[in-house]
């Protein structure tokens, strides 16, 4: 039996890009297939780009009503989408902007009121995804695995570069997924001090040159030897990764290079060598990154799959919506292989208008 659903998903990433939206036609026949139909990125303006960078050092009433007027912004986003594209959704699926991601105290925290979204939108929302699985004793990360293995089985492994790169694949009937390192978050950063958003190409990296000890000590960080379910969020990155880069005296571009080169390093260790090559699909801000893309290649042996530029724009966001499909159905939209929590579950808050 033929069942389609109708999903906007809704993304906002650690690099602060802006808003994905995807709209998208999900038809299950024996095995889901999807459309993604119309797409957009708004970017953030000077004061939500600013109030994000800094949300997390403010006051608990400050987050509270930023979380409820984030929400009224991501419903009219929605609503000038729908109305541009003439849309009307079954529902929206919503990832929401994480603040705080701290798992291993069992605390994480997404904002983008689902309430005030649903209201602004004028349509049913399903939004905190992770918090059924941090209290189920997983990391609350990474989500997309399930969304990875239904529909975009070609892949043996699904590598995003993203503000922080992970990856999922299936190994022994299970699909383990986790973050591998920090990707976007760290090499925008740098490059946002030379004046640029984000490293066009590669372009600034490619006028560097990596520098050994540098790349020895990031290599060595503990997170790398942790075994997996494992996830960073914004706070291991700045304690961990930028605060060790700023006790180097280096260029921008030798740091970007020098980081790219890590990047590559920590792929690499987890895409085994094996006789027959792999074929890796890449998606995210990263694939876009050409001289990020030449050290992957340099260091691991597989095929890279680079897909359409909407794809690799979106696919948190066609995922995400996915997820709300699945929490439509009351159907395991959260592996514990991939998380570490105790029971496979159906995360996601529901909020309906009638």
């Amino acid at each position: 039996m033929n069942v389609k659903y109708k999903v906007i998903g809704l993304m906002s990433g650690t690099s602060l890009d802006g808003v994905d939206i995807a709209y998208c036609e999900f038809s299950y026949n024996e095995r889901w297939t999807f459309t993604l139909l119309h797409s957009e990125t708004i970017s953030y303006d000077a004061f939500w780009y600013k109030k994000l960078q800094v949300i997390h050092s403010s006051s608990a009433e400050e987050i509270s009503v930023t979380d409820n007027n984030y929400g009224k912004l991501l419903g009219k986003l929605v609503k000038d989408f729908c109305y541009k594209y003439k849309l009307t959704p079954d529902f929206i699926s919503s990832h929401g902007h994480t603040v705080f991601h701290q798992p291993q105290i069992g605390f994480t925290k997404q904002i983008g009121s689902g309430a005030q979204l649903s209201a602004n939108a004028g349509f049913p929302v399903i939004c905190d995804f992770r918090s059924l699985d941090v209290a189920l004793g997983g990391q609350g990360a990474p989500l997309v695995p399930i969304g990875d293995k239904y529909l975009f089985a070609f892949a043996d492994y699904c590598l995003n570069l993203g503000g922080i790169a992970n990856i999922s694949f299936d190994q022994n009937n299970e699909r383990l997924a986790f973050d591998i390192c920090a990707c976007n978050l760290v090499l925008n950063y740098y490059s946002m001090k030379k004046g640029q958003a984000f490293d066009r190409d590669g372009n600034l990296a490619g006028r560097g040159n990596k520098n050994e000890l540098l790349l020895k000590k990031i290599n060595n960080l503990p997170y790398y030897s942790k075994s997996f379910p494992k996830s960073l969020g914004r706070e291991d990155i700045e304690k961990d990764i930028i605060s060790l880069i700023n006790t180097f005296d280096l260029s921008i571009e030798d740091i970007l290079a020098t980081f790219c080169e890590h990047i590559a390093l920590q792929i690499a260790k987890v895409t085994v060598q094996e006789k027959n090559q792999k074929k890796m699909l890449v998606t995210g801000g990263g694939a876009l990154n050409n001289f990020l893309l030449n050290c992957i290649i340099k260091n691991s042996n597989v095929e890279i799959i680079i897909p359409d530029k909407e794809i690799i724009e979106y696919k948190e966001a066609i995922i995400f919506a996915f997820l709300g499909v699945l929490r439509m159905r009351n159907e395991i939209n959260c592996l514990k292989s991939a998380t570490g929590a105790s029971i496979n579950n159906c995360g996601g808050a529901i909020y309906l208008t009638y």
